[in-house]
């Protein structure tokens, strides 16, 4: 009995332990500021948004620490969330920056941390060619893509067979 009460007991204070490591980290004041993505390049979108500001939902928000200024948080879909958008200005140097916003009733200050990298995030890779003036297999010519193809296959018939010549001892 006293075992099977140890057992309960550590696996209790597991699971708490564990609520309050996954927990998310939000300001003193009781709520937060969702920045998403949180980790954006220079000229990058981001989107803000809160359930604080639960009265109206409404909040004035302020990403000058990042260089794009002030913008609005207005009332959601989702009941009691405020949503807002900035652009990361091009000219934003890599670090982490304080997103505040200030709730319209109530006056509540809540922020949340963006992450300018100068790397491109996961995901997000570039697409397309680059001209390097070299060619690919699918170039602009097909002629010029089908005679380098006919030239590699007369060239690796030759050398097999020249291969083959050599092992029977017929000589080059």
């Amino acid at each position: 009995m006293r075992r099977s009460a140890r057992v309960l007991t550590g696996t209790a204070l597991a699971v708490a332990t564990a609520a309050l490591v996954a927990a998310p980290a939000f300001a003193a004041d009781g709520g937060g500021l969702e920045v998403y993505p949180s980790a954006v390049t220079p000229g990058a979108q981001v989107t803000v948004n809160t359930a604080t500001c639960r009265d109206g939902g409404a909040a004035e928000g302020d990403a000058s620490a990042v260089g794009a200024g002030r913008f609005t948080l207005a009332p959601s879909a989702h009941k009691g969330d405020a949503i807002g958008q900035f652009r990361v200005p091009p000219s934003a140097q890599p670090g982490t920056y304080e997103i505040v916003a200030r709730c319209a009733v109530g006056g509540k200050r809540i922020s949340g941390d963006l992450v300018v990298d100068l790397t491109v995030p996961r995901g997000q890779e570039p697409r397309g060619s680059v001209k390097t003036g070299v060619g690919g297999a699918l170039g602009p010519d097909p002629v010029q893509t089908a005679a380098g193809v006919a030239a590699l296959a007369v060239a690796a018939a030759g050398g097999t067979w020249l291969l083959h010549r050599r092992a029977r001892g017929d000589g080059i």
